[in-house]
């Protein structure tokens, strides 16, 4: 790809992301989705392979389709109530079909299946960006709008997100299909708790951002794309497959590790606000996605495969230090001890 239309498109991000998260009106909000829409898609497509063309097609209708909405919405909002101010959504079917737009935005459950396809005809930096930074002004919108929402509809959202999550990513065998499945998950546990404590989905989504990023930097270090590919992997780079390990199990929820902070307090939220057999079913449902979670760390440990394989094992080679991945790697394992001085301040 051309230098100078990568950094347009960084910056286009950049700008985008910016634009929607610090206005207040309507339609500079929904401009700063289309310039994030208009500017991944290059990132997308770059690869000129009819998979990664296909995704970019199918990215562009599905969030073409959730501009539309957001758009018509506040429209409508105004139409009704005379205001474009996003905080002053007060209209209830604008209020319903801006939590399907931004539904289909984040990739949640039932209007998922764009996000796994996409991210699997991209490569793992562009898969990157669409699980993180892509999924930030979206979140915001529902953030500065959930005292409007309809909990109950936010809360059946949040189950089938964490159903399909787990469930869907069981049979899966290439990584950024089973990461796809994770993001969905994930954004199934920050929108349960977003009505209630909006402070404790900022948190998870930072939590979320640092430990999909180290997973996604460090496959990508060890050009890992397929399951079969990770198990022949630890030969080549033994250290950052432990890493991975660490990383997928942080994910997983598991404690001591970072990823167990988010999810240990929206259950301790979701019972303080009496919703038990919420916090019980969505707890659950987690389990589906740590029987993948474990598998994947399994096969980037340092072991050798159950069956004999005929790929030819790689190399053992000296790679040099990558700092950014370092970091990222200790902060998705070791915040857990902070989970008292969160809790005061949240």
């Amino acid at each position: 790809m051309n230098p100078h239309a990568k950094l347009i498109s960084t910056l286009s991000l950049i700008m985008g992301t910016s634009i929607t998260i610090s206005s207040n009106h309507w339609v500079l909000a929904w401009t700063g989705l289309e310039i994030n829409t208009l500017a991944i898609i290059p990132l997308i497509s770059k690869s000129h392979h009819p998979r990664a063309i296909e995704a970019a097609i199918k990215y562009f209708l599905t969030q073409s389709t959730a501009s539309a909405l957001i758009l018509f919405s506040s429209m409508n909002n105004a139409w009704s109530t005379g205001q474009w101010d996003i905080t002053q959504l007060n209209h209830p079917t604008s209020c319903l079909l801006l939590t399907m737009a931004i539904a289909i935005k984040l990739g949640l459950a039932p209007f998922h299946f764009w996000f796994p396809e996409v991210l699997q005809g991209s490569s793992l930096t562009t898969a990157l960006l669409l699980s993180t930074l892509m999924k930030l002004p979206p979140m915001v919108l529902l953030l500065m709008t959930s005292h409007s929402l309809n909990p109950t509809l936010l809360t059946l959202l949040a189950i089938s997100s964490a159903l399909i999550g787990g469930w869907m990513g069981l049979n899966q065998t290439q990584t950024r299909k089973i990461l796809a499945f994770s993001s969905i998950s994930h954004l199934g546990w920050m929108t349960v708790i977003i009505i209630y404590s909006p402070q404790l989905t900022i948190l998870t989504f930072i939590l979320y951002t640092i430990m999909t990023s180290t997973a996604f930097l460090s496959l990508s270090q060890i050009k890992v794309l397929k399951l079969s590919t990770m198990l022949i992997s630890w030969t080549k780079t033994p250290m950052l497959n432990a890493t991975v390990m660490f990383t997928l199990l942080s994910l997983a929820g598991l404690p001591p590790l970072t990823g167990f902070m988010p999810k240990w307090l929206i259950i301790q939220e979701l019972t303080k606000q009496e919703m038990t057999p919420t916090a019980t079913i969505i707890t659950m449902l987690s389990l589906l996605g740590l029987f993948f979670y474990l598998r994947l760390a399994y096969h980037s440990t340092i072991t050798l495969p159950p069956n004999s394989s005929n790929h030819m094992k790689l190399w053992h080679i000296n790679m040099t230090p990558n700092t950014p991945i370092a970091t990222l790697a200790m902060l998705s394992t070791s915040l857990l001890p902070l989970s008292p001085l969160i809790t005061t301040v949240l």
